[in-house]
């Protein structure tokens, strides 16, 4: 069994030994959009490993148990040697009940990890599960929601490339059209959209980005100004009338006294029936004084209506959520939906011999992948351009790149093309050059790549910085008693003299 110390030792390394392969992870080349999605994948898994161990560490040194400051006391305590041999013991006693167990460092697992990384089986290279319409997260495929969406009431039928461009326009739909189907709609829209990005992008906190769409929405709910959403006017004689305190009066014939118009006041603001004589009136308002809910037969219909009216509103914000969630979500696949909408439209326009030819050719991407990532046929050795191609050979001559400079101070390094051979004099490796020469790299040396001729400029610029230094034996004036002015070299040998 473990101890608590070396417990903390594990998680402490296993921390480390994680931060590492996260960075080796984030420089390994990824040639393939397959390769970035798995890469993004695997530092997740990473990433939540790293957390795990970290609640555990901080459970550990919380110590809520007092098992830490125990064992601690054991070690630092009068019998620290005691308690050595006794620990000593029990792993004796441990690996002679088991000769055969062999303790795997944690080194191992990292380094299964890493060659898997380098050279990923067919299990690694299929790391997320996608299905064939989307191309490993390439495409999108929304046939289901499609479906759905068409066999809506009072939806405009249309086909499934303008639903690709138009699937996140919600706010063009009438709110009387928006049922109870079409919130199941989207609900399986945003389903697939959620399950479509973690696939993607595994490293992005969706929960928490949608989360403040909704508080977004809510907050704006009031004002009006969602998209597709308007705010409802409501007539301002709705619900007019002064509540009433019935606990000053213990006799209906009391508020009789008050008089037709304030009956009728306090009643329409508690949403009952005003008519009636004022005997009525008084009896139906007495009735209601210490009762926490009202007869539904003394209520008016607008005061049914508007607890009806509370509901749809509630409906209709959580429409809005769900609506503003499907906007931030196909906000995140701009570059996928443009792709999704490309490749229906080229299957569309294919025979049936060449969609069997495409169906083999997409079994065969990997191969293809890594036949676009190899080294092209370069004879004349021209650089590679933005494409991963050589260059034209007339744009090669063009920019001079068939002239080489070489250059001493740089370690005989050459340059390609007079632009490279020009911007080199201010790089690091020229500057490093001059340093180990002892020579300031200044415009002094600008076209100097020969170090004899780097240091007899240096010489002679020396040579011209003292000339051009202060000489006080030379320059500095003095002036005698009489007004004569003089070096002060010569005043010096004067006054030895006594001649001043």
């Amino acid at each position: 069994m473990e101890t608590i110390l070396e417990q903390q030792r594990r998680y402490h390394e296993e921390k480390e030994r994680l931060v590492d392969s996260m960075v080796k992870e984030m420089l390994h080349k990824k040639n393939t959009y397959r390769e970035a999605i798995n890469s993004d994948h695997r530092l997740k898994y990473l990433l939540d490993r790293y957390l795990t161990s970290t609640d555990r560490l901080i459970e550990l040194y919380e110590d809520k148990d007092g098992q830490r400051k125990a064992e601690v006391a054991s070690l630092t305590g009068p019998n620290e040697f005691q308690e050595f041999y006794n620990r000593l013991k029990q792993i004796k006693d441990f690996y002679r009940k088991h000769p055969n167990e062999i303790s795997v460092p944690m080194s191992v697992e990292f380094d299964e990890f890493s060659k898997a990384r380098e050279n990923p089986n067919e299990d690694m290279a299929n790391f997320v599960e996608f299905t064939d319409e989307e191309g490993y997260g390439k495409y999108l495929d929304l046939h289901e929601c499609y479906e759905k969406y068409i066999n809506l009431k009072g939806i405009e039928k249309v086909d499934y490339i303008t639903y690709l461009g138009t699937f996140d326009q919600l706010y063009e739909i009438p709110k009387e059209r928006k049922t109870g189907e079409y919130r199941k709609y989207l609900l399986c829209l945003i389903e697939y959209l959620t399950w479509f990005v973690q696939r993607i992008k595994p490293l992005m906190d969706l929960d928490s980005d949608l989360q403040e769409e909704v508080d977004q929405v809510l907050s704006m709910w009031e004002t009006g100004t969602i998209p597709g959403w308007p705010k409802e006017t409501g007539s301002a004689l709705a619900h007019v009338g002064a509540h009433l305190d019935l606990s000053a009066f213990s006799s209906w014939e009391e508020l009789a006294s008050l008089g037709l118009d304030r009956l009728k006041s306090a009643l329409t603001a508690l949403g009952l029936k005003c008519g009636g004589t004022l005997e009525e009136r008084a009896q139906r308002l007495f009735s209601t004084k210490g009762k926490g809910s009202l007869d539904p037969s003394m209520m008016t219909k607008a005061h049914k209506g508007r607890i009806s009216k509370e509901k749809e509103t509630a409906r209709q914000k959580e429409l809005a959520t769900l609506e503003a969630q499907v906007y931030r979500l196909s906000d995140l696949i701009v570059s996928q939906r443009g792709a999704t909408k490309e490749n229906v439209q080229r299957k569309q326009a294919r025979t049936d011999a060449e969609r069997d030819d495409s169906e083999n050719e997409e079994s065969d991407d990997d191969s293809v992948d890594e036949a676009d990532d190899d080294v092209p046929y370069n004879p004349k050795n021209l650089p590679l351009g933005w494409d991963g191609k050589p260059i034209p050979y007339w744009l090669y001559k063009l920019h001079g790149l068939n002239i080489s400079y070489n250059c001493e101070i740089c370690g005989n390094y050459v340059y390609k093309g007079p632009k490279a051979f020009q911007r080199h004099f201010a790089e690091w490796r020229h500057a490093h050059g001059m340093r180990c020469l002892g020579i300031p790299n200044t415009a002094h040396f600008a076209n100097v790549t020969q170090i004899e001729d780097a240091l007899a400029l240096w010489e002679k610029l020396k040579v011209q910085k003292q000339s051009e230094r202060w000489q006080p034996e030379t320059e500095e004036e003095y002036e005698d008693s009489q007004g004569n002015v003089v070096n002060r070299k010569t005043y010096e040998d004067l006054k030895r003299q006594g001649l001043l």
